[in-house]
């Protein structure tokens, strides 16, 4: 029994070095593809600056509210978080 719970050395090394290769290469290619537009694109004006997130947060603000604490609201996942005073 417990010798089916040994591990080769050998093949541990080959097992860890695997694993850490697939998350390296993964990295890279996300990178490659997000961040440097290897497949061209641009960033949306939405995301690259803060202007969208000011005007829909205002505009959620802005909703009458009958009852209950004052919240942020995050239109993206549809999340309400409740303020804190």
């Amino acid at each position: 029994m417990l010798q089916l719970l040994e591990f080769d050395n050998m093949a541990l090394k080959y097992i860890v070095g695997s694993v850490v290769a697939s998350f390296a290469f993964a990295y890279v290619c996300d990178t490659a593809t997000s961040d440097h537009k290897l497949f061209g694109g641009t960033t949306p004006k939405t995301v690259a600056t803060d202007e969208w997130w000011k005007e829909t947060d205002k505009k959620f603000q802005a909703w009458p509210r009958t009852a209950g604490p004052p919240v942020v609201m995050n239109p993206i996942r549809h999340q309400n978080y409740i303020v804190k005073s």
